[in-house]
């Protein structure tokens, strides 16, 4: 587990005709982690980048690629964006079949697995492969579009996380609507990495980007 919470905005909510600035400006500008969403029209009802966007983006920063493959099905495209240069690579408990498959492919490929889990999928889906992730993914909104309000109901579920991975050197992701707002609540919770897109955006230059991250991080190590 982290002795910080992790900052990792999202890039969805970046400026897209200048991506590698974008990326660049929130590296130098306080970001632990650049988190990178993939959508793909069919399992969220949006389309964003690929691995090639991905690969093109990597020599803007040597921070932790997390990549977020929101897209079904997902297993053909594994080896892409490991080779493209993502570090974490979450798939959907939704998205895919073989689960237990998807994982043990994405360590073959040298890299961290996750999992992600949409508002309304139960936790229990992780009790059987509990051993084979290195990140849990917890959606706190529905997937497919930035700016949305935070599910409440999803605390209760990263507490239930936190109890079931026990000692494991497993983190605890949450993707959705995070705030300074509501930054403490969420870190209390037990999530040791918080994406934000939005909250660290808003503004569109370079000082607002640190001063939001901030803001999120000092709430955040204040739970």
């Amino acid at each position: 587990m982290a002795n910080k919470t992790l900052i990792s905005p999202s890039i969805l909510s970046a400026d897209f005709a200048r991506l590698g600035e974008e990326v660049r400006a929130i590296d130098e500008r306080g970001a632990d982690w650049i988190h990178v969403d993939v959508m793909d029209g069919h399992f969220v009802p949006n389309i964003t980048i690929g691995p090639d966007v991905v690969k093109a983006l990597r020599p803007h920063s040597e921070k932790v690629f997390d990549v977020h493959l929101m897209i079904s099905p997902c297993d053909a495209y594994l080896e892409a964006f490991a080779n493209a240069g993502a570090d974490y690579i979450t798939v959907h408990a939704e998205a895919t079949t073989h689960l237990d498959r998807s994982l043990q492919a994405i360590r073959q490929l040298g890299k961290k697995a996750g999992v992600s889990l949409n508002p309304a999928t139960p936790e229990t889906v992780l009790e059987y492969v509990i051993d084979k992730i290195d990140l849990v993914l917890v959606m706190s909104v529905n997937p497919g579009f930035g700016g949305q309000s935070f599910i409440e109901s999803q605390l209760q579920k990263i507490e239930r996380i936190r109890k079931m991975i026990g000692d494991r050197d497993i983190l605890i992701e949450v993707d959705g609507g995070v705030t300074p707002a509501n930054a403490a609540a969420v870190a209390g919770a037990g999530a040791d990495v918080l994406v934000a897109g939005s909250a660290v955006f808003k503004g569109g230059t370079p000082d607002h980007y640190e001063a939001n991250i901030a803001a999120i991080r000092q709430a955040a190590d204040g739970a």
